[in-house]
């Protein structure tokens, strides 16, 4: 462990509150709908005829609907597609409200960000265990010959693809323990995974970050930065549930816990 090890968490854990209780941040979410699932176009509490064309979105408004693009009031027609940053940066927004377009396996939807929102409203921190040196061990990645996509089922009661790139492999409480990881455009890794506390004293399961690995695989696992997902802090995400082998057979007490 290095000196700032502890320093480095507490920042760490700072930012992560700042992050999800930021204007447009998880605690914002207030609604997430699918346009197929309104096939006159019409979403709930949301003004202008929301359709789809296989490419995108097509939006058409009128003046009295009220909505702004690229802040500016728009009427008329607008191919839009999935809105790739933060929420703060979507293209339509209603007043205060920001409307993000996304996209899972060919289905359009749109979600609604509200500053004003209860969640954020009432949000007073996120419990976490204070750092433990022995929660953050050396670990090696081993890529698969391929991309390799397994159904598991999400936050919101649907089944999707979640898209695994290798396997990391770990020793922790004397054995040693693999999960499967994605990786990520920046080179970082992404495990969905759950302990025997998930859903008992703590969320039912949680995503971890592991640094990019180097030219031989070797990163860290740290659990002390293990963090509660998206759907933690608003039930409108969609966050995969853990693929199978990911559910670890001790109890990781290390990490973002609950919302306090």
């Amino acid at each position: 462990m290095t000196t700032d090890a502890p320093e480095a968490w507490k920042r760490w854990h700072e930012q992560r509150v700042e992050t999800v209780s930021a204007a447009y941040g998880p605690l914002a979410l207030t609604a997430t709908h699918w346009i197929e699932d309104y096939p006159e176009g019409r979403l709930p509490d949301i003004p202008g005829i929301w359709a789809t064309d296989g490419a995108g979105v097509v939006l058409t408004t009128a003046e009295a609907d009220g909505l702004t693009v690229d802040g500016r009031p728009f009427t008329g027609g607008l191919p839009l597609t999935a809105d790739g940053g933060p929420a703060a940066g979507s293209r339509v927004a209603l007043g205060r409200k920001r409307l993000s377009v996304l996209v899972r396996e060919g289905v359009w939807g749109v979600r609604v960000y509200d500053p004003e929102s209860a969640a954020r409203r009432d949000f007073r921190g996120i419990e976490a265990t204070s750092y433990d040196p022995h929660w953050s061990v050396p670990g090696r990645y081993t890529p698969y010959d391929g991309p390799r996509i397994v159904r598991v089922g999400n936050a919101d009661g649907r089944e999707r693809g979640l898209a695994l790139a290798g396997e990391l492999a770990f020793t922790l409480a004397g054995r040693e323990r693999t999960l499967q990881v994605a990786r990520q455009g920046d080179g970082r890794l992404w495990a969905v995974f759950a302990d025997t506390t998930s859903g008992d004293t703590g969320f039912r399961f949680r995503f971890l970050h592991p640094e990019a690995p180097d030219g031989d695989g070797r990163t860290t696992v740290d659990f002390n930065r293990a963090q509660l997902p998206p759907c933690a802090f608003a039930d409108h995400f969609i966050c995969p549930f853990p693929p199978p082998g990911n559910t670890l057979d001790l109890a990781v007490t290390a990490g973002e816990r609950a919302l306090t």
